[in-house]
C-alpha cells in the first residue's frame, strides 16, 4: 500500500473513532518506513495514540514501545500517556506490578479518571470483584456522569457468579436506572434494562421498558404500529414482549386484533392472545 492511501485509511479510522487494529497496524507500518510523521502535521500525536493502542492489540509490544517513546519524550508527565503506557504494562507486565503502577498514578493524581477506570479493570480481571466493586462505586460518586462506568457495573453485578444473591439482577437494574437517567435517548440501554428487569423477575417493567424500545425504533410513519415490519432491535424488543407476555397474561386479560406480521408467526392460541396483550398496551400508552 502506497504512503497516501495509509495516511488517508488511518485518519478516516481517527475520524470515526474505529479500532480496526489490524488494518491500523499495517498502515501504521507504512507511515513508520517511509519515515512520513512529519506530513501528519498536528496529527502526529494522534497517530502515534492510535498505532500504540493497535499495536498492542495485535501483539507487537515493539511498535507500541516506539510510540510510547515518542509520546513521553513530547508530553512528559502526561496522565493520557501514562494511562497509555499501563495499557502497555497490562500486555507485557504481571497484574500485581500494573496495579501497584495505577496506585502510584492515582495517589499523585486521585481525578485521574483513565487511571482509576483502568484500575478497576485490573481487578476484576484479578478476580477481585468486591475491592472492583468498592473503587467503582467511589469512581462514580466522583464522575457521576460516567455512563461507561454505570454500565460496567451492572454488567460486574449482572455476570459475576461471585455475587449469589438473588439480587444481584436487582443491584444491575440499579446501576441501569442511572445509565437511563443519563442517556435516555439511547434504546439499546433501555433494552438491556428490560431484559435485566426480566431476568429480576419485574415482569412489569419489563414489558413496559420492552415497548419503550419499540416505540423509539419502529418509525412507522403514520401507519399503525400493528401493520409495520420490525427490523434490528426492534425485533429483539418485540421477542421480549413475547417472552413476558405469558407471564403478564395473568396479570391481565385483553383482546384486539392481531397484526398480520405476528398473525404469520404466533399460530398457537395462547401466542395470539399474547399478541393482543402487546398491542393492547401499545395503544394505550399511545
Amino acid at each position: 500500500m502506497d504512503l497516501a492511501s495509509a495516511l488517508e485509511r488511518l485518519a478516516n479510522y481517527r475520524t470515526r473513532n474505529c479500532r480496526a487494529s489490524q488494518d491500523i497496524f499495517e498502515n501504521g507500518v507504512v507511515v513508520f518506513r517511509n519515515n512520513a510523521l512529519q506530513k501528519l502535521g498536528d496529527d502526529t500525536w494522534s497517530f502515534l495514540e492510535q498505532l500504540t493502542l493497535a499495536s498492542i492489540d495485535v501483539g507487537r509490544m515493539d511498535v507500541a514501545e516506539q510510540c510510547l517513546q515518542q509520546l513521553s519524550a513530547q508530553f512528559p508527565g502526561s496522565p493520557r500517556v501514562q494511562c497509555l503506557e499501563g495499557i502497555w504494562k497490562e500486555a507485557t507486565e504481571s497484574s500485581e506490578t500494573v496495579l501497584g503502577y495505577y496506585t502510584k498514578l492515582l495517589e499523585e493524581d486521585p481525578a485521574n479518571a483513565a487511571a482509576w477506570k483502568r484500575q478497576i479493570s485490573v481487578l476484576r480481571r484479578m478476580g477481585r470483584i468486591e475491592r472492583a466493586v468498592e473503587e467503582l462505586s467511589q469512581f462514580l460518586d466522583t464522575f457521576y456522569a460516567d455512563v461507561e462506568g454505570w454500565l460496567e457495573l451492572a454488567d460486574i453485578y449482572a455476570s459475576c457468579n461471585h455475587f449469589i444473591s438473588p439480587l444481584r439482577y436487582t443491584y444491575a437494574l440499579q446501576s441501569l436506572s442511572h445509565v437511563l437517567l443519563l442517556a435516555p435517548q439511547n434504546p439499546f440501554y433501555v433494552l438491556q434494562a428490560a431484559e435485566t428487569a426480566y431476568t429480576a423477575g419485574d415482569i412489569c417493567l419489563a414489558i413496559k421498558m420492552f415497548l419503550m424500545v419499540v416505540d423509539m425504533t419502529d418509525d412507522v410513519g403514520d401507519a399503525p404500529v400493528k401493520d409495520s415490519i420490525p427490523t434490528g432491535i426492534t425485533v429483539r424488543a418485540w421477542y421480549g414482549v413475547e417472552l413476558v407476555g405469558p407471564l403478564y397474561l395473568k396479570l391481565v386479560q385483553i383482546v384486539v386484533d392481531i397484526p398480520p406480521f405476528l398473525e404469520t408467526v404466533s399460530k398457537t392460541p395462547a401466542k395470539r392472545t399474547q399478541s393482543a396483550v402487546i398491542f393492547s398496551l401499545t395503544y394505550s400508552s399511545a
